[in-house]
């Protein structure tokens, strides 16, 4: 009489892939190693966010000073943002304007915005540059900011102004105004 069990030719082919099925998860990630983006400091977005007219404009701030000192009266902040015109006709930026600084400026003028495109202002070289500082600025601090586009008209938003250190410690400073 030949005996044969039907539980353990079932339980060890179970048992081989249920530990086949293991092995990809328990790996996976593992290649990775020291370098995986995972261990990198990601900043979180602190900026502003907005849409007005079927353009969305996102993560805007201004770039202050380092950390433990502030923008004198006077002096210039870079702006930073990325804009997407999600509409079916193109727009454009035309103008950007502060309430707490006398001028607002677009290096190379204009920012066309095609439709269903997006346009990163976002450094580390400032695209936008507001000047002539009324008061002091530091770090932490909110500053009304208007953007003003061809179709989609004005807005203000609150901006935050994050210290020009640790992520942003590689972002450029707004040139220094001219002397007149």
């Amino acid at each position: 009489m030949i005996r044969h069990s039907s539980a353990k030719k079932v339980a060890r082919p179970l048992l081989i892939g249920a530990l086949a099925l293991l092995i990809p998860v328990a790996t996976a990630g593992c290649e990775a190693g020291f370098d995986a983006p995972t261990l990198e400091f990601h900043q979180a977005s602190a900026g502003a966010h907005v849409v007005v007219n079927g353009i969305t404009i996102s993560n805007v701030f201004v770039l202050g000073a380092p950390t433990g000192s502030s923008l004198p009266p006077g002096s210039s902040a870079s702006v930073f943002l990325s804009l997407f015109n999600g509409g079916t006709n193109s727009d454009a930026l035309v103008s950007v304007s502060a309430q707490g600084a006398s001028s607002g400026h677009l290096s190379g003028g204009t920012v066309n915005l095609p439709a269903n495109s997006a346009v990163n202002l976002t450094g580390p070289q400032p695209s936008v540059v507001i000047s002539g500082l009324k008061q002091t600025l530091s770090g932490g601090e909110d500053i009304p900011l208007t953007l003003t586009f061809t179709h989609a008209g004005s807005v203000t938003l609150q901006v935050p102004v994050q210290p020009q250190s640790f992520y942003y410690s590689t972002y450029s400073a707004a040139p220094t105004p001219a002397s007149s």
